[in-house]
C-alpha cells in the first residue's frame, strides 16, 4: 500500500496500516475523578490556590485520550463524533466550527449560546458513548470582551458536564497584568461551577509552559491551570518542549497533543511523526494520581496531503490513539 493512499480513504486497508497490536490496551473510563490521595489533596487545596508539592508520586496518572473534533472541521459535527467513537475513543474535546450541510461554518456552541445548547451537545456526545472533557473558549484573555465570553463558556461547560475550558494568548504577545487580573476574577467562578480554565502556549509572551506557569502561580487559584501544547512550544518559538515542561509540570492539568518537525517540511503533525519524544514529554506528569486529558489536536501526517474523506481522518485518529496508548504504557511501567 502506498502512503499516498491516505489521501484516498476509500482504498485504505486498516490491517496493512495498524500493526501496533494494541487491542488489549485500555484506560480508565473515569473523567477527572482523582484517586483517594489526590482527592485528599484537592480538599486541602480548595480555595487556597496551592498546588501539591511535586508531580512524582506512587499513583499513575490516568491519561484520558480524547480526540478533538477539530481534525474533522471539514465535515459535520455528527460525522466527527461518530468517527471519533469508531476510532476507539471514549473521550472527546470540542473544536470550534464544522462545515454542516451546504458547507456552512457552524460553531459547535456559539460563545453567547444559552448553556442549554451546550447541554444538548453534551448529551449527543454521551449518547454515542463519548465523554466530553474540554472545549475551546474561542477568545484571548486580553481581548476586550474576554470576561463575558469566558464567563459564558464556564456556564456552558458546566451545563454540558465538561471539566475544562481552554484559552490561550495572542501570537503577538500578551498583557500579563491584565491576564492575572482577569484570571483571578474567573478562578472562583470556574470552581463554583465545577470547571477549570486551562491556559496553553500559543506564541508571544505566553508561548512557553514556563511563562504560562508564572502567570498561573501569580493567579494562585485551583480554577486556573496550565494545558501543555508541546507542538506550539516548538513551532512558534523553537523552544525545546522537553526542557520547558520541567518548568511547569506541577501546574499542568491537561495536554493538547500535536507533534512538530522542521524537515522535510516545517509543520505540525500527529504525535509520533515529529521530533518530540512523547515518552520524555509525559514522564514529568506520569505519576500524579490525577486524571489528565490528552486531547489530539493534530493527527495528520507530515508532507502527505490530508484525507479528503472522513474515513481517512478516522484511520489517522485511530493510529494516533494507539501510538499514545503504547507511550503511556511504556512511560508508566516501573523499572524500565
Amino acid at each position: 500500500m502506498s502512503i499516498s493512499d491516505f489521501t484516498r480513504p476509500a482504498s485504505l486497508n486498516r490491517r496493512s496500516f495498524l500493526k501496533l497490536g494494541t487491542a488489549g490496551l485500555t484506560l480508565s473510563p473515569s473523567v477527572f475523578s482523582a484517586s483517594p490521595s489526590a482527592q485528599k489533596q484537592s480538599k486541602e487545596e480548595k480555595g487556597t490556590g496551592k498546588s501539591p508539592k511535586g508531580t512524582a508520586g506512587s499513583q499513575p496518572t490516568r491519561f484520558l485520550l480524547a480526540c478533538m473534533t477539530l481534525p474533522y472541521h471539514d465535515f459535520p459535527l455528527e460525522r466527527a463524533l461518530t468517527g471519533i467513537k469508531a476510532a476507539g475513543f471514549d473521550y472527546v474535546t470540542w473544536g470550534t466550527t464544522h462545515k454542516e450541510n451546504g458547507g456552512k461554518e457552524v460553531p459547535v456552541v456559539a460563545p453567547d449560546a444559552d448553556p442549554q445548547a451546550a447541554k444538548e451537545v453534551g448529551k449527543r456526545c454521551r449518547d454515542l458513548g463519548l465523554q466530553p472533557v474540554m472545549m475551546f473558549s474561542g477568545i484571548y484573555p486580553e481581548a476586550a470582551n474576554a470576561l463575558p465570553v469566558l464567563k459564558s463558556r464556564i456556564l456552558q461547560a458546566a451545563a454540558a458536564g465538561i471539566p475544562e475550558v481552554l484559552t490561550f494568548g495572542h501570537t503577538k504577545g500578551g498583557n500579563r497584568k491584565l491576564w492575572v487580573e482577569r484570571l483571578k476574577e474567573l478562578g472562583p467562578i470556574a470552581r463554583d461551577q465545577g470547571v477549570r480554565i486551562v491556559v496553553k502556549q500559543h506564541g508571544g509572551e505566553t508561548g512557553t509552559g514556563a511563562a504560562c506557569a508564572e502567570i498561573i502561580r501569580e493567579v494562585n487559584d485551583e480554577g486556573i491551570k496550565v494545558n501543555y501544547d508541546a507542538g506550539n512550544v516548538m513551532d512558534y518559538l523553537r523552544v525545546d518542549p522537553l526542557a520547558d515542561i520541567q518548568k511547569c509540570a506541577e501546574e499542568i492539568r491537561s495536554f493538547c497533543l500535536k507533534d512538530h518537525r522542521v524537515f522535510p517540511k516545517d509543520q505540525d503533525c500527529a504525535p509520533g511523526f515529529g521530533e518530540i519524544d512523547h515518552y520524555r514529554l509525559l514522564a514529568p506528569v506520569a505519576f500524579t494520581g490525577r486524571d489528565m486529558a490528552l486531547s489530539f489536536e493534530n493527527i495528520f501526517l507530515p508532507s502527505i496531503p490530508r484525507p479528503t474523506k472522513p474515513e481517512g481522518v478516522d484511520l489517522l485518529a485511530r493510529r494516533a490513539r494507539e501510538f499514545m496508548e503504547i507511550v503511556i504504557q511504556g512511560v508508566q511501567t516501573r523499572g524500565v
